[in-house]
């Protein structure tokens, strides 16, 4: 579940053009699990204890990208484990073109 205080988070990029209601559903399908906080303004996929990803979508009249904000509460070496290790999973299980908008 998501903690109310987030303290770290890293951004990952897809180049594609999705619905944020698309991109959560499938970010659960490629890891198996099911979107949290439906009908909320902050829907999230849980990716492991301390760690989960929301969609960032494009404003009005801005072109793709999709970005896939990754949070922990742990650490900032946690939130870019989880977003590479979240990477790894997308890039195997869609045809997203995906790149980290972090430092690795």
């Amino acid at each position: 579940m998501r903690p109310s205080e987030v303290e770290y988070h890293v951004t990952i990029v897809v180049r594609s053009a999705v619905s944020k209601i698309d991109a959560l559903a499938i970010l659960a399908l490629a890891l198996g699990t099911h979107v949290q906080g439906q009908g909320t303004a902050r829907p999230f996929v849980g990716l492991a204890k301390d760690a989960w990803a929301e969609i960032e979508i494009p404003k009005f009249g801005e072109p793709p990208p999709l970005a896939i904000d990754v949070y922990s509460r742990l650490s900032d070496d946690h939130a870019r484990l989880q977003a590479l290790a979240l990477m790894g999973v997308l890039e195997t299980q869609t045809a997203w073109n995906i790149r980290p908008h972090f430092t690795i």
